[in-house]
């Protein structure tokens, strides 16, 4: 009687863990799951990125060839990451050398390279390579809230070879408050922050540069900064109102801009507001005379400069006497 009670029992509620059609439930699930997470993972977004920028370019030839040297945090503050890498060049391997192998995959790396984004943050660096566009912005200002998530307290690294909200040409590509939004952003870090031009810095991205922490605004010694006026977008077919509000906004983003600018450069309202009439390049030594930047990320010029005479120093010894009235 017991028995047979048992055997009933087993009959109404099977094992699914024991019994082969319960394993074959559950490795159907398991499929399932697997093959939902893999399309989840494969729709996620990727940054944009440049690829034809040099910068970028640069880091992930390295980071192919040797990846551990990327790595390692930076040993001081005042030296900005990464920037080595275009001062130590590597020989490749010469032609006897490939011949004397055995196979050609010998030359490659033994595994696959760190993907970009992840490199750079690892650096705690943001690296803004692309005009100010709504996808540009979105991803840095994530990345700036990420830094200052993980460490408050360690300094941030923003590099910078942008056009702003406009192209090369001067097409307008990105409403003004793209740059804005980047700016408060920086502003309400708690982190040091570092910027360093590595291109070009043109509209918002030169106050970008200008808004790092004081003494820590770089340079490139070849890189240019430009301010402009802001530019009215396309009206197209829009009404004559319309075009008068868009007029007056577009005011009120350039008085906004210079006063910002003022601020972080030192100069006054309206010694900004002049220069900006006209578009106003400046490279590296006139940028560091308007107070866009603090230093010239050029090795060894800070040293070559401090040791050279002063003009009244060489006239003294050359025996050159200076008359008074000229």
């Amino acid at each position: 009687m017991a028995a047979s009670l048992q055997v009933a029992m087993a009959s109404l509620f099977p094992s699914s863990t024991s019994s082969p059609a319960g394993r074959r439930r559950r490795s159907v699930h398991d499929v399932r799951c697997s093959a939902i997470n893999s399309k989840s993972s494969s729709k996620l977004p990727l940054p944009p990125i440049n690829p034809k920028d040099p910068f970028l370019s640069k880091l992930a030839s390295v980071a192919a060839t040797s990846p551990e040297s990327l790595l390692d945090r930076p040993v001081s503050s005042d030296t900005p990451p990464y920037l080595d890498l275009f001062d130590s060049p590597k020989l490749m391997a010469t032609p006897a050398q490939v011949e004397r192998s055995v196979s050609y995959n010998e030359h490659r790396p033994r595994r696959p390279p760190p993907d970009l984004p992840s490199l750079l943050l690892h650096g705690r660096i943001v690296y803004i390579g692309m005009p100010l566009v709504p996808a540009v912005t979105e991803l840095v200002v994530a990345e700036l809230m990420y830094l200052q998530w993980m460490d408050p307290k360690e300094p941030i690294y923003l590099y910078i070879n942008s056009t702003g909200t406009t192209r090369d040409d001067g097409e307008t590509v990105g409403m003004e408050t793209e740059g804005f939004a980047i700016y408060d952003a920086l502003m309400q870090l708690k982190n040091e922050i570092h910027t360093v031009a590595v291109g070009a810095a043109i509209g918002h991205a030169c106050l970008l540069l200008a808004s790092g922490s004081k003494g820590k605004r770089f340079m490139m010694p070849h890189a240019k900064a430009m301010i402009q006026q802001p530019r009215v977008p396309s009206s197209g077919l829009m009404p004559s109102s319309d075009v008068l509000i868009r007029a007056k906004e577009v005011i009120t983003n350039r008085d906004t801009l210079v006063k910002l600018l003022a601020k972080h450069t030192g100069n006054s309202i309206e010694t900004v507001a002049t220069v900006m009439r006209r578009p106003y390049y400046m490279d590296a030594t006139k940028a560091k005379e308007f107070g866009v930047i603090d230093k010239i990320l050029w090795r060894g010029q800070e040293k070559i400069m401090a040791d050279a005479a002063p003009p009244e120093d060489w006239d003294k010894n050359a025996g050159i006497k200076v008359v008074d009235g000229f």
